[in-house]
Formats: structure tokens, sequence, C-alpha cells
């Protein structure tokens, strides 16, 4: 194939939450969902672009923070990146949490040298003072380093310059590679030494013995399909001796797999401590404050409670003025449509379908339900701007766990007060499928606003008596 029409397979990966599906957007010209719940993308997207004459086909594989996941989306994302299909992995990061995001970046450099680092949300960044230095970054990895702000489409340009640049050969990726104890490097060339045969291809042998020694359920299935059962057996032989050999010694699999995570943990917070200018002092003193009043014992609670009280009082209150304008609006309208529908010569029970069932139903629903959410939803953006959510959340986390449910069900019940279906939603947030299945239902029995507003359904619905009985 010429370079013109070359072929270029691009596998987008980065934790949840960072913009990813917001930079495939700007890459292809598609419309993917973007949402901010965990798992929101649960199979790899598929999209492409054109550029310099070549065809750019972008994969938007699920969320993951590391290799180490083993929820279903993230295991969809793990196997395309074991399965070394693409030309390029590009890795998408949050600016904001750089220390948290690097370790997955740390973790498909042993896979893979052919990796570009997007560093997304600058502009949410900026405004907390954090100020994260590129070019520092990309020699600390050795491998390219581009800044964007996705939703404001700042930075792709850069983005796709430097993919057409990596894909033609311009770009030399040497990156610097996550360096083990002794102990560990003996412990998997000696393992190699006695699987290289069985190692299929595609697949890199540091790799293979790092996870085959670990006894990762998720990878030793995917062997399955890559070997034949005499191969297999062979594998799961020497697994079992060399791991007898390791308890003895005292190197269990478990004592492997955490030494190898805390080591990509420490060499995130090294490289995150260089090239990232932490918040200004103004902002560390806020965030002190905050975190004085809503993590102390003492007023945690109360201020919280105060606060989401204050919040549904404006809520019921303040939705009054707009519910009784859009009342009398479809009212109005409804007089209106009865008259026409009248002048019309109708049969009664179409008459009775539209005027009584549909549009007063619809207009019902709009009336009382639309001025609450209205008002409580930016509320809580703000809520969660400030960072009194997470804070929230963190207060309640115990007091959920005695009852057996996750901690993030705090926020999903938050959710419910303003609509029911947007707090059964919000469970997605919830990894452990009990947790979650608890959370669904019983957020369920959260008072809506809907069923928090009993006057204006009063109001409505002596109005309708009314109307009737004229």
């Amino acid at each position: 194939m010429s370079p013109k029409n070359k072929e270029v397979i691009i596998g987008l990966a980065g934790n949840p939450n960072t913009g990813k599906s917001t930079v495939f957007n700007h890459l292809t010209g598609l419309k993917q969902h973007t949402g901010n719940w965990s798992g929101k993308t649960v199979t790899n997207t598929k999209g492409s672009f054109f550029l310099e004459g070549m065809h750019c086909i972008v994969y938007d594989l699920p969320g993951i923070y590391s290799l180490f996941s083993d929820s279903a989306e993230e295991c969809c994302a793990k196997e395309f990146i074991c399965s070394a299909k693409t030309d390029i992995m590009l890795v998408v990061l949050d600016a904001t949490s750089l220390e948290r995001n690097l370790t997955l970046v740390l973790h498909i450099l042993e896979l893979t040298e052919r990796v570009i680092l997007c560093i997304n949300l600058m502009d949410e960044a900026e405004k907390k003072g954090i100020i994260v230095d590129s070019k520092k970054l990309s020699e600390k990895l050795g491998i390219p380093v581009i800044c964007t702000s996705a939703r404001a489409g700042k930075g792709i340009e850069e983005l796709k310059k430097t993919i057409i640049d990596a894909a033609n050969g311009k770009i030399i990726f040497s990156p610097n590679k996550t360096i083990f104890s002794e102990k560990m490097e003996k412990i998997w060339n000696d393992f190699l030494k006695q699987i290289k045969h069985i190692i299929p291809e595609g697949i890199v042998p540091k790799y293979f013995a790092m996870e085959v020694l670990e006894g990762d359920n998720w990878f030793l299935t995917m062997l399955c399909s890559k070997l034949d059962l005499i191969q297999m057996q062979e594998l799961l032989a020497r697994q079992e001796a060399e791991e007898v050999f390791l308890t003895k010694k005292g190197d269990t699999k478990e004592k492997l797999k955490e030494e190898k995570s805390i080591t990509f943990l420490k060499r995130s917070q090294e490289i995150a401590k260089e090239v990232v200018t932490e918040k200004t002092e103004e902002a560390k003193k806020r965030e002190r404050f905050l975190d004085n009043i809503f993590l102390s014992k003492k007023t945690g609670i109360p201020v919280m409670l105060a606060l989401l009280g204050l919040i549904f009082w404006i809520t019921i209150v303040g939705a009054n003025v707009p519910s009784n304008v859009l009342m009398e609006l479809f009212w109005n309208v409804g007089e209106k449509l009865g008259v026409f529908l009248k002048w019309c010569a109708v049969p009664d029970w179409f008459y009775g379908i539209v005027k009584d069932g549909i549009f007063l139903t619809v207009s019902w629903v709009v009336a009382v339900m639309l001025p609450p959410m209205a008002i409580f939803f930016p509320f809580f953006t703000i809520l969660e701007d400030f960072g009194l959510l997470p804070r929230i959340a963190f207060h309640m986390d115990g007091l959920f766990q005695k009852a057996h449910t996750h901690g993030k069900q705090a926020l999903t019940m938050c959710m419910g007060f303003g609509c029911n279906s947007a707090g059964v939603t919000a469970c997605r947030i919830i990894n452990s499928p009990r947790e979650r299945l608890i959370a669904i239902l019983t957020n369920n029995f959260v008072p809506c606003n809907g069923r928090l507003a009993p006057p204006l359904l009063w109001q409505f619905f002596v109005a309708f008596l009314k109307h009737k009985m004229i």
C-alpha cells in the first residue's frame, strides 16, 4: 500500500472521565455520545478520518484505569490493547489528575512503544491553577505529548499532525520504560527461558511472563484461543511449578502483583511531581477550608443536611412561580384546543384521547416537573464544581457501608431527589453488580421533585375538577 493510501489503525485509550469520546468525535467528525460515568463506553466504537492522503481508523476503547482491571468493559479495552492490532496507541489523560492517569500510560508502554499522549481538559486544569509541563513530560516518558481542550477543539489539529508524522515515520519512538527491582526482573527472565517457545506472536514476552506468573484469569482465558491444547497444558504445568518454587521462597503471585503495581504508582508520583505545578496557595486554602467543614466529624453531617435542605427549599418554593406561569399557559392552550376539537366535530372518544389524555398528561408533567428540575440540577452542578459532592459522598460512605451498600449511592440518591430516572441511571457509576442492583431498587423510594410538590398538584387537580363541574 502506497503512503498516499496508507491505512493507520489508532487505539484510543484512557481513564473514564478524561474526555476520550470528545477527542474521538473531533478526530472522526462523528457524534459519539459522551458521558461522565464509569463504563459509559462498553464496546469499541469505530470511526475514521482522512488526512494527507492517509486513512486513519480510530477505535474508541472503553475507559480503563489500568491493565489490572477485570470488569466487562475494561476487559474489552485490555483485549484490544494486548492484541497488537494498532499502529499507534493514543492515550488520553486528565490534566487535573495526571498522577492517577499516568499509571495506565506506564502499563501500555510495557506492551507497545508507539504511544502518543494527549493531555486533555487543560482548560479545567487552568481554572484550578494546575500547570502541566508537557515538554518535560515528553522527555520523561520518551513519547510525544500534546495538550488539548477537546470541548473547545483546542489542540486537535496539532494532535492530528502528530499522528500523521508518527505514521510517516517522522517521529522516532524511544520510550523510557519502568525499571523494576532486580529480583522481579530475574523472576520474569528465568520464567521466560522456560516458556519462550510457547509465546504467541504479537504478545510482548515480558508482559506474557508477568500475566502468566500472576495467574491473570482473563489473560489465561484469552490464551486458550491462541494456543493449542498441548501448549496450554505445558504452560499451566510450568506456571504451577514456578508458583510452587516462588512460594517456597516467600514470593507469592499476590506479592508479585502488588510489587509491580507499587512500582508503577511510585513512578507515576515521581513524574507527576516533576511536571505538574500544584494549585495556587489560594486554591489550596479554599480546599483545606472545605475539608475542615465538610469532612469534620462534628460539622460535616449537620452542614451537609443544612445545605441539602436549603437546596430543596429553594427548589420547591422557587419552582412555584414558573409552574404557575406554565399552568396558566397550558390551561389557555387546552381551552383553545378543546374549542377547536369541538368545532371539528370530532367523536367524544377522540376528544377524550387528545384533550383529556395526551395534552393534559403532557402539560401536567411539564408544568409540575420541569421547573423544579431546572432549578435542582444546576444547583448540583455548582456543588460538583466546588468539589462538595465528592466530600458529601466521602462522609456518607461509612454509613452506607454499614447498610452493605456502596458509598457512591449517596450521590445517586441525591440525583433521585431531582428525578428518580436520573437517580437510577446514575447507578452506573457503581462498579459492583450487587451494590448497583441494591442502589437501583432503593433509589426508586427517594421522593423526587414530582412527589415533593403536592401544593402544585393540588392546585392543578382543583382547577381540573372546577373545569369538569362547569
